[in-house]
C-alpha cells in the first residue's frame, strides 16, 4: 500500500467518524427534537452563519469513547466553533438537546470554558445558542465545585462584559438552575416563544419545595420574561426569527482596534498540496524533508528559512499563509550531518530530536517574531530532546529552557499543529496545549504521549514483570510477549489523536490540505485583539 493510500484510510476514517458525531444523540432524538418545532444545533449554527461551510469547528471529536455507562456523549453535547455573523467574526456555542437534553458533563465545562478562552484571547463577540437541561446530576461532583467547572462560566461572562466583548444569548430551550445565569450575564439575552424557558427551578422542584403548581410556560417562559419580569430582552416566534434577530444585532455592531499583522495579497502555493500525502511518511522510522510539506501550505511555495545550516532539526523561517506574515518553527525528521563541535552520536543528528544548537535557533527564532510582530505556527513531529552524555555536558537542559522560556512568553498569537509525534519535553517546547495556543489541531497521522508506544510498553512491562516476581510468580518467555502485547495495545490507543481529541488536549482533527485555512482563521480572530504586552526575553539570553 502506498503512502497516499494509507493517508486516504485515515482521511476515510476521520470522515466516518465526523459523520457520526454530526447525528448528535441520534436519528430518533433528532426526530422528537424537530417534532417540537426546533432547529438542531448544527441547523442553528448553518442558519446564522454567512456561508455554508464557513465554520472553524472546535471540539468536534470531545467524549469521544467516554462515558459509555452513561450511553455515550458526543461532542461533549454541545457544538461550538468560529464563524462569521453579518460579516463579523465571532465564536458560537449551541447546545445540542439531543444529547441527553443538552445536560452538562464534566467535559462539556471544559468544552465551554474552551470556546469562551478563545473569545476572550481574541476579543471575538460570542454567541450562545441555549437549549440545555442544566448539570448531568449522576456526574455533578465532577463538573460543580471546582476552578475550572461550571461556575467558571459564569466567571467569563462577567469579565467578557467587563472586557467590552459582546455576548448574545438566545434561549431556545430549557434554561435550567445555574445554567439561568449564562444567559442573562450576557448583554442580551432573546427567547423562543413555546420552546424557550428559564427559571432557576422547574415546575417539579417548585412543587416540592413550596407546593406551587405551575407549568413551565408560566413559571418562566418568554412571556412571563419579556412582559412581565423583564429578564429576556425580546421574544420571536420560532428558531428562524430569533436568529435572524440576532443577525441584525451584529449587523450594527461598532469596529474594534486590531493587533496589525501583516496581510497582503493571498496566492495559493505554486506546489501542489496533494503531494503532501505522498511526501509526509506514515511510517514514523522513515526520514522526510519538513521544508518540503510547508512549502505546500504557504502562499507561492516561498518559505525564507532562518540559519538553515544551524541547528538543523527544527526547521524555522518566514512565509506568508493566504496573505498573512506567519514564522514557522517545525520539527525536521530528515537525518542531518552533523557540523564540527556539535554533540552527536556518530556525528549525524537524528530527525524529530531537539538537540542545543536547534533549541538555541528556536529561542532566537521566537524572539525575532515577537519583535516583529509576525504569529507563530508550530508544526510537531518530534521524539523529544536528545539525551545522553554529550547532550548533557554541552548543555542541553539549559538550551532546551531558552526554547520553553520563548515560547512561554511569546505574546504573539501561536498557532499548534501535531501533525507526527509529539512525545515528552518536546510537546512542551513546541508549543504544545500548556502554552496556550489560541488553536491547536492534529493531522490524523498524529501521536501524544510521555513516550513512544513501543518505549512505553517495554518500561511497563519491566515494572509489572518485577513486581509481579517480587511476589513469587514466574513468567515464561511466551507470558511475557503476551503481556507486552496488552500493554502496547492499550498505550497504543492513548496514542491516538482521537483519544487527545476527546479530552480537549487539542481542538479536532483536520485533513492536512485544511491546515492553511486553520491559519488563516486563526490569525483573522488573533488580529481582533490588539497585543498589550512587550515580550519578555528573560533567561533566553543567558
Amino acid at each position: 500500500m502506498t503512502n497516499s493510500e494509507i493517508h486516504q484510510q485515515l482521511l476515510e476514517k476521520l470522515h466516518q467518524k465526523t459523520e457520526q458525531v454530526k447525528l448528535g444523540g441520534g436519528l430518533k432524538n433528532i426526530e422528537k427534537h424537530k417534532a417540537k418545532g426546533k432547529l438542531t444545533a448544527r441547523e442553528r449554527i448553518a442558519y446564522l452563519i454567512d456561508t455554508e461551510g464557513d465554520f472553524l469547528e472546535m471540539g468536534a471529536f470531545v467524549a469521544d469513547e467516554m462515558y459509555a455507562e452513561e450511553g455515550g456523549c458526543p461532542s461533549g453535547g454541545v457544538v461550538a466553533g468560529i464563524g462569521r455573523v453579518s460579516g463579523r467574526m465571532c465564536v458560537i456555542v449551541a447546545n445540542d438537546a439531543t444529547v441527553k437534553a443538552g445536560a452538562w458533563f464534566p467535559i462539556t465545562a471544559k468544552k465551554n470554558l474552551r470556546a469562551q478562552e478563545i473569545a476572550l484571547e481574541n476579543r471575538l463577540p460570542i454567541i450562545y445558542l441555549v437549549d440545555s437541561a442544566g448539570i448531568y446530576l449522576p456526574l455533578q461532583a465532577d463538573v460543580f465545585a471546582d476552578k475550572e467547572h461550571f461556575g467558571r462560566v459564569f466567571r467569563n461572562n462577567a469579565q467578557m462584559s467587563a472586557l467590552g466583548i459582546l455576548q448574545v444569548a438566545a434561549i431556545m430551550g430549557s434554561c435550567v438552575a445555574g445554567g439561568a445565569y449564562l444567559p442573562i450575564m450576557s448583554d442580551e439575552a432573546l427567547i423562543v416563544e413555546g420552546t424557550g424557558s428559564i427559571f432557576l427551578a422547574g415546575p417539579y422542584l417548585v412543587k416540592a419545595s413550596i407546593g406551587e403548581d405551575i407549568d413551565a410556560e408560566t413559571l418562566g417562559g418568554a412571556s412571563t420574561h419579556c412582559d412581565i419580569s423583564g429578564v429576556t430582552d425580546n421574544k420571536y416566534p420560532n428558531d428562524e426569527a430569533c436568529l435572524e434577530a440576532i443577525k441584525r444585532i451584529f449587523d450594527k455592531m461598532g469596529h474594534q482596534p486590531t493587533a496589525g499583522f501583516d496581510r497582503i495579497v493571498p496566492a495559493p502555493p505554486t506546489k501542489n498540496p496533494q503531494e503532501i500525502y505522498e511526501l509526509f511518511p506514515t511510517d514514523r522510522n522513515k526520514p522526510y524533508n519538513m521544508r518540503d510539506i510547508i512549502e505546500r501550505m504557504v502562499d507561492k511555495s516561498e518559505f525564507d528559512e532562518y540559519k538553515p545550516t544551524y541547528g538543523q532539526t527544527i526547521l524555522c523561517g518566514y512565509a506568508r499563509v493566504e496573505g498573512w506574515a506567519v514564522g514557522f518553527v517545525a520539527n525536521q525528521r530528515k537525518i542531518v550531518k552533523a557540523k564540527k563541535g556539535q554533540n552527536a552520536p556518530a556525528e549525524m543528528q537524528m530527525g524529530g530530536v531537539i538537540y542545543s544548537d536547534a533549541a538555541d535557533k528556536a529561542a532566537r527564532f521566537i524572539m525575532n517574531c515577537n519583535q516583529k510582530k509576525i504569529p507563530l505556527v508550530f508544526l510537531h513531529d518530534v521524539t523529544g530532546f536528545m539525551v545522553g552524555s554529550r547532550s548533557e555536558q554541552g548543555g542541553i537542559i539549559k538550551d532546551g529552557a531558552k526554547m520553553v522560556n520563548a515560547v512561554a512568553n511569546s505574546v504573539v498569537p501561536k498557532f499548534t499543529f501535531i501533525v507526527g509525534n509529539s512525545y515528552g519535553a518536546g510537546n512542551y517546547a513546541m508549543c504544545g496545549k500548556a502554552y496556550d495556543p489560541r488553536l491547536i489541531y492534529a493531522w490524523p497521522t498524529a501521536q501524544l504521549a510521555v513516550m513512544s508506544g513501543a518505549s512505553a510498553a517495554k518500561t511497563l512491562l519491566q515494572i509489572q514483570v518485577a513486581t509481579l516476581k517480587a511476589k513469587g510468580q514466574t513468567f515464561s518467555e511466551e507470558a511475557e510477549n503476551a503481556l507486552l502485547t496488552e500493554i502496547t495495545d492499550r498505550y497504543n490507543a492513548q496514542l491516538s489523536p482521537y483519544y487527545a481529541a476527546a479530552r480537549l488536549w487539542t481542538d479536532g482533527i483536520i485533513d492536512p490540505l485544511h491546515t492553511r485555512r486553520v491559519i488563516a482563521t486563526g490569525i483573522e480572530a488573533a488580529n481582533h485583539a490588539p497585543l498589550t504586552k512587550a515580550f519578555n526575553v528573560g533567561v533566553i539570553q543567558t
